[in-house]
């Protein structure tokens, strides 16, 4: 049996072709195989970055930890393109890559940004004050139209721009000093990857 990858996108150098081959392997058949190893011989396995689930987590709910994991799995020929292939495969194209690297690690499925984006909203009530909750807001809106690239350290200041018409001023008399409004950022987005409790 030969499996191929399509991308529906079609050959941009040849408009008539409506697919576009990106990637094939060829398997025994009436070999039972799962979509983690199916994910594996497409893209290969995933670097030990992370040795559970919990630590996976809180690298990644973390701004400069997740930028450096990041950095590490494209140093390993991980990098945003296979990622971004990896996604689409699962289609969790609507999904953080966090969803991704824990579905590829440890067969969770898949969370929309938005769902992300719900559930934190719940716990942010209960953690910040009403001016903070409104910029988060702003934030999260952001998070789940673009993606988690929204969460960098470097975007915090334009989000403040848009968020106050490019008032640095009024972001700080509602938000407080710079070095508060950076923990508010960057404390709030544990509260998309934390786990949620058993029903």
């Amino acid at each position: 049996m030969f499996l191929l990858y399509l991308d529906e996108s079609g050959n941009e150098n040849e408009p008539a072709d409506r697919y576009f081959v990106l990637a094939g392997l060829a398997l025994f058949e009436r070999q039972p195989m799962s979509a983690q190893q199916f994910m594996e011989l497409l893209f290969g396995k995933l670097p030990d970055f992370f040795q559970n689930e919990a630590e996976l987590r809180t690298l990644w709910s973390a701004p400069e930890t997740r930028k450096k994991l990041l950095q590490r799995l494209a140093e390993a020929g991980f990098g945003g393109e296979r990622l971004s292939e990896m996604q689409k495969i699962i289609d969790a194209e609507k999904s953080d890559l966090f969803d991704v690297l824990a579905h590829e690690a440890y067969a969770l499925p898949p969370l929309t940004r938005e769902e992300r984006a719900a559930r934190a909203k719940l716990v942010i009530t209960t953690h910040f004050n009403t001016k903070q909750q409104i910029f988060l807001d702003f934030v999260l809106s952001h998070y789940v139209r673009v993606g988690v690239e929204e969460l960098d350290q470097e975007k915090l200041t334009p989000l403040l721009r848009l968020a106050y018409h490019d008032s640095i001023a009024d972001a700080v008399a509602d938000l407080g000093r710079p070095d508060e409004i950076g923990r508010v950022f960057a404390g709030f987005q544990k509260y998309l990857y934390q786990q949620q409790a058993a029903a």
